[in-house]
């Protein structure tokens, strides 16, 4: 209320101290105003609340004439008005206190709205209040909201995609680039013979190398055929230009068939490290559902792989546009043509890997004929970097190159010997007897094939691959010393390679019949083709460096390089794993051109009947190491050798 005072004679001595007093009363009043208890503070804060809550109750309203408003007819317009962000609403902040000036009262307020992928649209906003009595009442007006706003309006959101980033090969080029494709498709108007057609289109497209997976469904073409026009042209299926070329003469001249060159972004083969890169769709029902604040229905997701792990890297985030909309005739919003907030969509940050085209290329090639579970990793020796991952058959979406966790058989003999060696418990010149059954605690051990080779050198058993010779020598590694080498090797390490990697379990403190069955790669002994072409290359290099797949983003944390092997022990290990090549088990590698192949075969029994086992070899040739794991495969000389074989033979051309 307004202060008075009564009127006072001139010249009354009074006055100076009166007039003190009157102006100490009427700063009080003021002080008062702005921060007591019933200040107009307390009627904004309950406002702010009611706002995120939508609970307005204990607030009072006016319109701007200074007609009262109803607290639930404020709530319903503010909902209104908040339209798409109705759902968030902003984080709201009183700025201070109450500017009051007799009975109208201002209070400065942040609002603070969340939006998807964490962008935020905030500004400040002026709150009017008006004293009523005893009470600060909000004077209520769209604008209060945003200052564009006016009664009817409705916030709109509107999103723009960013530009999905590529993943890189080691050269920095982008492994997914555009390339030749050609739609082929049917004219409904001129299919002749549509049941024929059918027969001959499946044919053709069964015939395409590598295999077209899944296969072309045409199930349901004469429906489509039916509803289309005539003249229309009915997509069947989007060939690479390669595979088109493959059946050309077998459709072209087909009544009805029609064909569209086109360009999609695809890797260099439908095969190339597939299970590594992963791959990039529209959002999935589990997408939509786990990230409502992320993906919207259209927007493309990375699935497995390095485009799943780095997905938002890649994806960058989405351009973001807040509109005023108004409901038009049909109730249906238009956009008013105002735009309040922007943000510019960011674009995706490239991932830069190691892969080698040309190494990946080979790999590919090596494994597209093997109808089993295979793998195939390539370690380049001079610094660890990963030059291929190929997973199959065809493209298998199971990156088994990296988590699988398999026994590793014969090529386990490679760890165990450069244990021996390193304990100067043998040499490769020692004479080891290869018996053709070797029992440890009741458990017979045999050779494939139930061989024999008598008393030989070492170098001869490590050669031949003779399972009893090391079965007997297992005892002098100790409990743990298999163990211990391994690890020398990078096995059982905590790495950071840019995706999942198992980088296997060694056998430790086993007993006897364990110790035997561990140093043959049996018994609890786990790997991964990745950790076996780690370990591989270690013996190539002398010590361990951990495999990279990612340069950028850097790792975080990398594993440190091993201590360096034992010059003598090592370099005996590569000369027996040469003789495996020249006269032992991987004679079948002897001619393959280019520098000396050094290497190890494996027979890996996965369950109890001695007859299932996987198929392994390992080895390197020049500065390129590298392990094949064929599930299920047999004996290494029938599966993994000649898929070793056709890798080099490819890499070499």
């Amino acid at each position: 209320m307004p202060l008075s005072y009564p009127r006072r004679p001139r010249g009354n001595r009074l006055r100076p101290a009166l007039a003190l007093l009157a102006a100490t009363t009427l700063a009080t009043g003021v002080l008062t105003a702005c921060s007591g208890g019933d200040g107009p503070e307390r009627s904004v804060d309950a406002f702010l609340a009611g706002w995120r809550s939508g609970d307005l109750q204990a607030v009072g309203f006016v319109d701007p004439t200074g007609a009262k408003l109803s607290a639930s007819d404020v709530a319903r317009e503010l909902k209104e008005l908040s339209g798409e962000l109705a759902a968030t609403p902003p984080t709201l902040t009183r700025r201070g206190e109450a500017k009051v000036t007799k009975d109208v009262a201002t209070a400065v307020v942040k609002v603070d709205w969340a939006l998807p992928g964490e962008a935020r649209w905030a500004y400040e906003r002026p709150v009017r209040l008006n004293r009523g009595g005893d009470e600060w009442r909000v004077i209520w007006e769209p604008q209060l909201v945003q200052e564009q706003l006016t009664r009817g309006d409705r916030l709109g959101l509107r999103r723009s995609v960013a530009t999905r980033a590529a993943v890189l090969d080691a050269a920095g080029r982008p492994i997914v680039a555009p390339r030749p494709v050609v739609r082929v498709g049917l004219q409904p108007g001129e299919v002749t013979n549509l049941a024929s057609l059918t027969r001959k289109l499946d044919a053709a497209f069964r015939a395409v190398r590598p295999t077209i997976t899944p296969p072309v469904d045409l199930s349901n073409l004469p429906q489509r055929l039916a509803d289309a026009d005539p003249g229309a042209f009915v997509e069947v299926v989007t060939l690479r230009e390669e595979a088109y070329r493959q059946i050309k003469p077998r459709i072209y001249d087909l009544p009805g068939t029609k064909f569209r060159s086109d360009e999609l972004d695809l890797a260099p083969t439908r095969e190339f490290a597939r299970a590594v890169l992963g791959s990039v769709d529209p959002a999935q029902a589990d997408d939509l559902a786990q990230h409502p604040d992320r993906y919207e229905a259209g927007d493309l997701v990375g699935h497995g792989g390095l485009q799943g792990r780095h997905d938002e890297r890649l994806r960058g985030a989405p351009g973001l546009t807040v509109i005023t909309e108004r409901p038009g005739p049909d109730g249906t919003l238009v956009p008013t043509g105002t735009e309040v907030f922007r943000s510019e969509p960011k674009p995706g940050q490239p991932v830069k890997t190691t892969l080698d085209v040309a190494t990946q290329n080979a790999a590919d090639t090596a494994l597209r004929g093997e109808k089993r579970r295979a793998a195939l990793v390539a370690v380049r020796i001079g610094d660890g970097a990963v030059l291929a991952a190929a997973n199959g058959p065809g493209a298998a979406g199971e990156n088994l190159a990296f988590t699988a966790q398999v026994p590793p058989g014969s090529t386990f003999k490679m760890v165990s010997a450069l244990g021996l060696l390193d304990r100067g418990v043998v040499t490769p010149d020692a004479t080891v007897g290869c018996p053709k059954t070797f029992t440890v605690d009741g458990r017979a051990f045999k050779n494939s094939d139930n061989f024999e080779l008598g008393a030989v050198p070492f170098r001869t058993d490590f050669a031949k691959s003779c399972n009893t010779a090391f079965a007997a020598l297992a005892p002098k590694l100790g409990p743990d010393g298999l163990a211990v080498t391994g690890r020398s090797l990078g096995l059982e390490g905590q790495w950071d390679v840019g995706l999942d990697a198992f980088t296997g379990k060694v056998s430790a403190n086993g007993g006897a019949t364990e110790q035997a069955a561990a140093a043959i790669g049996q018994g609890t002994t786990l790997v991964s083709p990745l950790a076996m072409a780690s370990a591989t290359a270690a013996v190539a290099r002398g010590r361990f460096e951990q495999p990279k797949l990612v340069l950028d983003p850097a790792p975080a944390q990398p594993a440190a390089p091993g201590p360096q092997l034992t010059p003598e022990s090592v370099e005996a290990v590569r000369t027996m794993m040469r003789a495996v090549v020249t006269a032992g088990t991987g004679t079948a590698l002897r001619d393959v051109p280019g520098a000396p192949v050094h290497g190890k075969t494996g027979t890996a029994e996965y369950d109890d009947n001695p007859a299932h086992t996987h198929a392994w070899f390992v080895g390197w040739q020049g500065d390129v190491a590298f392990a094949v794991f064929v599930e299920k495969g047999g004996a290494s000389s029938a599966t993994a050798v000649p898929a070793a074989e056709r890798f080099l033979r490819a890499l070499g051309r």
